[in-house]
């Protein structure tokens, strides 16, 4: 069983939802970024999603657009992305790491290449937001080749008739984007989730995870009591932003935040 499965597995036995937390791998430097990953692994984070930083990051809300701008600042690039990636495995052998990436730095590095390269650093899973599963025949290939999963997006638009082919592509989880638009922190959670994990239950068994407008233990709660999984990015993303040069606080304020999160993923 690959890591992914077993972490949701694991949720699973013990009547919650999986905690998926995301942060903008090298926000705001690469020492930095290690120091808060290690604070959400150790805080009830389940699976690690890492953004890795790029310049037109289009399906992102102004918090991680600042993120991934702080990382580039800081030096970042994919050679120092999967050196985290490698450090962070040693450390947490048994936690999953998933890239939330665009096609534009897989394409450019050399598709196989790139795949290669993450598999062997120890990452999971990889999910490339603007390639659709129609297109993403080489990605799935390199994939399966040296044994990454694949993540593929469901949106409220799209389509029944596109959900079996997005569920064919997938191979580690399904990411249910709650909301139109990019992402961000909102008062509320979407209204639509029971009946669209449901309708999307209906064509995989593949976990399903929630995204995209989350932030409080009260939203957490709502959306852990319909899927497998709850993503939360902006709201730890914001913890960095605002402890900015006061790397002790800030990991104390993920600390809080990442546990008080994980808490409402228990059903």
């Amino acid at each position: 069983m690959s890591r992914l499965a077993s972490a949701f597995a694991r949720a699973k036995a013990q009547n919650r939802a999986a905690f998926i937390g995301y942060v903008c791998a090298g926000d705001p430097d690469f020492e930095t970024s290690l120091a808060v990953c290690r604070t959400l692994l150790g805080r009830g984070v389940d699976i690690l999603e890492l953004g890795v930083p790029f310049s037109d990051p289009l399906a992102d809300g102004l918090t991680n657009q600042l993120a991934a701008q702080r990382a580039l600042e800081g030096g970042m690039n994919a050679a120092r992305v999967l050196e985290l990636v490698r450090h962070l495995r040693a450390e947490f052998p048994d936690a999953p790491l998933v890239f939330y990436t665009y096609y534009n730095l897989v394409f450019a590095n050399g598709v196989d290449a790139y795949v290669r390269a993450a598999a062997d650093a120890g990452l999971d899973g990889m999910l490339t937001l603007d390639l659709p599963p129609e297109e993403a025949g080489e990605v799935m290939t390199a994939a399966k080749k040296h044994g990454l999963d694949t993540v593929f997006i469901i949106a409220p638009t799209t389509p029944d008739a596109r959900i079996p082919v997005i569920a064919a592509a997938t191979t580690g989880f399904i990411y249910y984007v709650s909301r139109e638009g990019v992402t961000g922190v909102r008062k509320d959670a979407a209204t639509n989730i029971p009946e669209a994990v449901a309708r999307i239950r209906a064509h995989t068994r593949l976990p399903v995870a929630v995204g995209f407008g989350i932030s409080t233990r009260s939203q957490v709660a709502q959306v852990a009591a319909q899927a497998d999984g709850v993503v939360v990015g902006s709201a730890l993303v914001n913890c960095i932003r605002e402890n900015l040069g006061a790397p002790d606080k800030m990991t104390a304020r993920l600390a809080a935040v990442t546990a008080d999160l994980a808490a409402g993923t228990h059903r």
